[in-house]
């Protein structure tokens, strides 16, 4: 059976009642990681690793310069707010809300390269700069090379080196208009630290049938937030980080191979709980995951088409005019590290845009 893991990285943060936009755009990323999750789980047999958050962060700035049809498709593909405003009120709050504080370390980052000579419509500056708090930097992307070693090297920065090699130099020439990107980068300790002396090999069941051994921490007799769910017969953990408004919850099927149960049910899996307090024993293998995910077919699929057809797509309020820019690349790579002092996770997300035609 495959194992998967979705990175949200809002993780469970606290939002006050009357923050409305922001509860939309939280709820909203629900729903698109719940899509975003039943598209990639398709792909295979092998882990993944997405971040939602990441790639709906880098389209609502896509969303922002798109008009028409366009930017229909992108807002309810990503499941956004109907209203620019709510949008935009929500990214900026979201990006406030998920600052570090001594207790974590979370930095997002977006960033914007455009061809040299190539003028971005004024208002669409001002919302990556004020709303998307975007840098923005003229690249000649001709000079495929460097260019892309100058994108990969701010990526490496803004993850900790953990997302490597984003670009592929191949994909960017002269025609080049535009290459949007979003990092993201966590890293907490526990809570409860888990002993490494408690670290064991268990007997980790694949499928009912093919068992291998798994190094595991441990957790015996600790009080944890925990919930039981007999319609989607799991069991819902909640591991709190030193900061206990940011937490990781670990789902796990009754049924060895109880997954795809699971998966049939995602919205109601990624559902918010009720949990009680309780004494638990925790055994947790450690893990360390990274993918990369071409996201142009899963989007299309979603709903996502006109932008990335050159005769069809209006990114007018970018720059140029309505067939002038085209998305020509949707790309994103992720790592996690989980193990007994916690969790170090990134993300990366990019977007292409060319001159149409190419």
């Amino acid at each position: 059976m495959k194992r998967i893991f979705n990175l949200l990285l809002i993780l469970a943060v606290n939002i006050a009642e009357n923050e409305a936009s922001l509860q939309e755009f939280v709820k909203g990323n629900n729903l698109f990681a719940a899509s975003l999750y039943k598209q990639m789980v398709r792909g295979g047999n092998a882990n993944f690793l997405t971040s939602p958050y990441s790639a709906e962060t880098v389209f609502a700035f896509v969303h922002s310069g798109s008009k028409g049809e366009t930017a229909h498709e992108i807002q309810k593909s990503l499941h956004l707010p109907d209203a620019k405003r709510e949008i935009e009120v929500a990214i900026k709050m979201t990006m406030s809300d998920l600052e570090s504080n001594d207790l974590y370390t979370f930095h997002s980052a977006n960033k914007m390269y455009i061809k040299e000579g190539m003028p971005l419509k004024k208002e669409f500056r001002n919302t990556a700069i004020g709303v998307f708090k975007a840098d923005i930097e003229n690249i000649d992307f001709g000079r495929n090379e460097e260019a892309a070693k100058t994108i990969d090297d701010w990526v490496e920065k803004q993850t900790s080196n953990k997302i490597k090699n984003l670009i592929n130099s191949k994909g960017l020439d002269g025609s080049t208009i535009s290459v949007l990107i979003n990092a993201i980068y966590f890293k907490a300790d526990w809570r409860n630290k888990f002993l490494a002396s408690n670290t064991k090999l268990i007997d980790f069941h694949k499928t009912k049938n093919l068992v291998v051994k798994v190094s595991a921490m441990h957790h015996n007799e600790k009080w944890f937030n925990y919930s039981e769910c007999s319609e989607l017969n799991a069991k819902f953990l909640e591991l709190p980080f030193e900061d206990e408004d940011v937490s990781m919850i670990i789902v796990l099927p009754n049924e060895i191979e109880g997954l795809a149960s699971l998966e049939a049910n995602v919205e109601k899996t990624f559902a918010l709980r009720n949990f009680s307090r309780e004494l638990v024993n925790v055994a947790l293998p450690k893990f360390k995951i990274e993918t990369k995910t071409k996201l142009m077919g899963i989007l299309k699929n979603l709903g996502i088409k006109k932008a990335f057809n050159g005769q069809e797509a209006d990114l007018s309020g970018i720059a140029g005019e309505k067939g002038d820019l085209v998305i020509t690349d949707a790309l994103q790579k992720t790592y996690i590290d989980v193990a007994e002092n916690g969790v170090e996770a990134a993300a990366a997300t990019y977007i292409g845009m060319f001159m149409f035609p190419i």
